[in-house]
């Protein structure tokens, strides 16, 4: 089973929903975890409360640092792949057994105010969001990265990304 780890910057929403949805569709074959650089120390509120109405186990999110990913004893990284701009443009830290890196953007759904505060708002971002990192995951899972090789299993991975960045965007 490999390893997948999702970063954004707060590791509140986009990479919290993202391990959700990974940890749903990909038991058995691919493990997910999210951290960041910065984590908020909590999930966003809205984004458990989207993950709860689809029936995710919930229990168990939790804000972290990615430094719990490089430290011994962490389970080795197969996979990095970060969801915010942020995060694509900040040194990640080197995580053990060299993992393939993508970057698959998807626009911020949280709100915070000026102090970080989560703002309640209504849940369309986060369900925009949801929807697609779900399509990337069923994508990702289309692939057979035991057959890959990892430059093969990262450049597909970051066609994923840009796939469907263009199909967000165009």
């Amino acid at each position: 089973m490999k390893n997948v780890l999702f970063l954004c910057t707060a590791n509140s929403a986009r990479s919290i929903l993202a391990e959700a949805i990974l940890a749903r569709l990909g038991k058995g074959r691919l493990r997910a975890f999210s951290a960041g650089s910065k984590p908020r120390g909590v999930p966003n509120p809205l984004a458990l409360r989207l993950l709860a109405a689809k029936g995710h186990d919930i229990s168990a999110m939790r804000s972290k640092s990615w430094n719990e990913f490089t430290a011994p004893g962490a389970p080795t990284v197969h996979a990095v792949i970060t969801v915010c701009d942020n995060a694509k443009g900040e040194s990640c830290p080197i995580f053990p057994g060299h993992p393939v890196q993508a970057h698959w953007g998807i626009p911020d759904p949280a709100s915070v105010d000026a102090e970080g505060n989560h703002i309640d708002g209504d849940m369309t971002g986060f369900e925009t969001a949801y929807d697609r990192l779900a399509r990337r995951v069923e994508a990702m899972l289309e692939l057979d990265e035991n057959t890959l090789e990892p430059k093969q299993w990262r450049d597909a991975l970051i066609r994923i990304g840009e796939e469907a960045e263009g199909a967000t965007h165009g």
